[in-house]
């Protein structure tokens, strides 16, 4: 008689997993909270969710906007002077 071994269920990702709040985000990238706000309101910044009164962003999303302003920045010559 064979005997299967069973590996115990992984246990479920926590819901949030992958997404960091506003005030996060602005304290990882050293930023305010209103530059953000502002940001969004212009549709400049990362795309965001809202879940109630708080804001998150998925930093899959972000990391790619991060790139895009750096090779954006290269492709069209301009930039802070």
């Amino acid at each position: 008689m064979t005997q299967t071994h069973r590996h115990p269920a992984a246990p479920p990702a926590p819901l949030m997993a992958g997404w960091i709040s506003r005030l996060n985000l602005a304290l990882e990238l050293g930023l305010s909270v209103d530059t953000l706000r502002r940001w969004d309101d212009r549709r400049t910044g990362p795309a965001c969710v809202r879940a109630g009164r708080t804001i998150y962003y998925r930093r899959a999303v972000v990391l790619d906007w991060l790139e895009k302003q750096e090779s954006t920045k290269r492709a069209n010559g301009k930039g802070r002077k």
